[in-house]
């Protein structure tokens, strides 16, 4: 059941996060028109926005989005940043540390819909997600921050390169240039690119097919963190956490059902029990 968009921090009435459920998909919309900009308060929100997604036990996928259609999210706020001491950017870039590793640590699946332009921060935000979906012909994608005399610092010097190799994570960051969503698709920043029209339906469907009954939620979430925890361990290790999430799928109903229903040659009917 689908609930109202609301705002998630107590601490402020400014609306820079609307989140809201729907049929087991956790909606997060970073909200600061025209280009979803971010400041800390916007980040308290939308750690606050994961936190609850992480608690609802009705809330299987989480869906990140920016609000309207022209931006996914610019980035951090310039002005907001000029106008702080360099202490308070040295806690916000902190924070917004903690608050992506929040989001990776999630043990659910995360989709970023890209929207509209995923510049900056904005794509080290959706590099955060698990899968990211662009939305045709709606903008471009990159890590300008070499053209203010700034670096990528929420991230995006660490997940771009993981993502596309050393080599050319430098260049596209030196450069600073911003580039299509196809270039981004070819590069592996992004998994797909949807229709203009109808995205966020699209998205919704593609989210849905993760949700119980269609899939066991638990078993994709312990997959990704599996994943997540084990990249850069060492591999005794990593097979270790594997072993662990593994025998935790072992005690569910969701995987008796499934060996029920292999066995059985019939569907199976996941519960995320």
């Amino acid at each position: 059941m689908a609930t109202t968009t609301q705002p998630v921090s107590g601490e402020t009435t400014k609306h820079l996060i609307n989140y809201r459920t729907d049929a087991g998909v956790a909606v997060i919309e970073m909200n600061d028109p025209p280009a979803n900009t971010y400041t800390y308060e916007m980040n308290r929100q939308l750690d606050d926005a994961i936190l609850k997604a992480r608690m609802e036990n009705d809330a299987h996928v989480i869906v990140l989005t920016g609000a309207g259609d022209k931006f996914f999210s610019a980035g951090a706020n310039i002005k907001m940043l000029a106008s702080v001491d360099p202490t308070f950017k040295y806690y916000f870039c902190l924070h917004a540390n903690e608050t992506l590793l929040r989001l990776e640590h999630t043990p659910k699946l995360v989709i970023a819909a890209i929207n509209g332009h995923c510049v900056g921060g904005g794509l080290e935000i959706a590099m955060a997600a698990d899968i990211r979906i662009a939305r045709q012909d709606a903008g471009k994608i990159g890590l300008p921050e070499v053209n203010l005399g700034v670096l990528p610092g929420t991230g995006g010097t660490q997940r771009l390169s993981r993502l596309v190799g050393k080599s050319k994570a430098i260049e596209l960051m030196v450069t600073g240039n911003t580039f299509s969503f196809e270039e981004a698709k070819e590069l592996g920043i992004i998994n797909d690119i949807f229709d203009r029209d109808g995205f966020m339906e699209n998205i919704m469907e593609y989210a849905r097919q993760f949700c119980p009954p269609n899939k066991a939620a638990k078993a994709v979430g312990r997959i990704k963190r599996a994943v997540q925890t084990g990249w850069e361990i060492p591999m005794e290790s990593a097979l270790a956490v594997e072993r662990e999430n593994q025998q935790l799928l072992f005690q569910s109903e969701d995987a008796k059902e499934g060996l029920a229903a292999y066995v059985e040659k019939r569907p199976a009917t996941f519960k995320a029990k």
